[in-house]
């Protein structure tokens, strides 16, 4: 019988405990991926204890805190601090979402925070993005027409423009596309969901003018087809998106234009 386990360098061992148990009334232990390329040590997980007393009340308040007072080793990425910019995506209890806006009171027993799964990692929390922002660029993420551009701006109805929301707020996290088991095996060829609701948001928009070009750049059997709708993607998006009824509806556009 074939027996089938991982490499011994890619097991995860345990790691470092930083401040003990029991220190604070209102204690909370965060376990986090560590993992660094500048050291042949394999994957760990370190366990660091804080007082929540003193601590923000979302999960990338205790991060900061961490780096900031413990250990300024921890290497993860932040920016906006609103849930807008997508830069904190990380598995937090075992969900993709956005560490920002992610409530440590929504969590029970021991925090397990991890990078994206399915991604190559950078160091620690930070896993590569490269492939998914080349596939955003692919899609061109732009307005395109051939009407010569009008000298103020290009008018859209409010009705058009309603048809816009819940497209254009995606923040391209990646939480949804490394939800999908698709995206996992596929994520070479298959767009995945955050970079098609993307390329939805413009197939959507009246003022764009290449709708022909966009389907066509689409039409393979896996930069689109490779979704099952199993709606993993719209569990996960932490900004309430469906990415699953966007590709419903692209494929819907494939087959009425062949008709």
């Amino acid at each position: 019988m074939v027996q089938l386990s991982l490499p011994k360098n890619s097991k995860i061992t345990r790691g470092k405990t930083w401040n003990e148990a029991g220190q604070h009334d209102q204690g909370k232990a965060f376990q986090i991926y560590r993992w660094s390329p500048d050291t042949p040590d394999n994957p760990k997980i370190d366990t660091y204890h804080l007082d929540l007393e003193t601590t923000g009340p979302m999960v990338l308040d205790a991060l900061i805190k961490i780096k900031n007072e413990i250990d300024p080793s921890l290497t993860f990425r932040r920016s906006c601090r609103e849930g807008v910019c997508g830069s904190c995506a990380m598995n937090i209890g075992g969900i993709n979402t956005l560490a920002c806006t992610k409530s440590i009171s929504d969590l029970s027993g021991d925090i397990k925070i991890y990078p994206l799964p399915h991604m190559e990692v950078i160091k620690d929390l930070v896993p590569d993005m490269t492939n998914f922002y080349a596939q955003h660029a692919f899609i061109e993420p732009w307005l395109q027409t051939v009407t010569p551009e009008p000298q103020h701006e290009w008018r859209q109805s409010r009705e058009a423009r309603g048809e816009l929301d819940s497209l254009y707020e995606c923040v391209l996290c990646a939480c949804c596309s490394t939800a999908c088991p698709s995206y996992w095996w596929n994520s070479d060829r298959y767009l995945g969901p955050a970079i098609l609701l993307q390329a939805y948001r413009w197939l959507n928009d009246t003022r764009d003018e290449m709708t022909g070009t966009r389907l066509d750049s689409l039409e393979d059997p896996f930069r689109l087809y490779r979704c099952h709708t199993i709606y993993n993607c719209a569990k996960a998006c932490p900004k309430g998106l469906n990415p699953a009824k966007a590709i419903a509806k692209i494929k819907r556009m494939m087959v009425e234009r062949k008709t």
